[in-house]
């Protein structure tokens, strides 16, 4: 009996700490949105919480990475949205970046507390 609750507690163990790196994961993707609280902490709050726990949880690396690449992405995308704003055109696409710059950090944290890995749509791979 002792060997079986060993292993009892060995589970218990490792599914707390697969738990764990799914909430991390889904903090991860949703502070992004702490750039809308304070401005450019979407930025670096994402940065930070990768750099710092992706030894603990090494799921975190991969999602880290997906995360970093799509503000990255983001960032590209402004920019040629501002430059195109002169010839009007820039306009729809700034609203529909502002969207997706809200509803994909939702989707990435609800995935990413399920477990699953959600590579954002439209997300240039800069960090592999």
């Amino acid at each position: 009996m002792d060997i079986s609750k060993q292993l009892d507690n060995q589970n218990n163990q490792d599914n707390q700490k697969e738990q764990e790196a799914r909430q991390w994961a889904m903090f991860l993707h949703l502070s992004q949105l702490a750039g809308y609280i304070i401005p450019l902490l979407g930025l670096i709050a994402p940065i930070i919480i990768w750099q710092i726990k992706k030894e603990e949880y090494p799921i975190l690396d991969e999602h880290g990475k997906i995360v970093v690449n799509w503000i990255i992405s983001e960032l590209i995308y402004a920019a040629i949205g501002f430059v195109l704003m002169f010839v009007v055109i820039g306009i729809p696409i700034l609203a529909v970046l502002g969207v997706l710059a809200i509803v994909f950090p939702i989707i990435g944290g609800l995935k990413a507390n399920n477990g699953e890995l959600w590579y954002y749509p439209m997300t240039i791979n800069i960090i592999k």
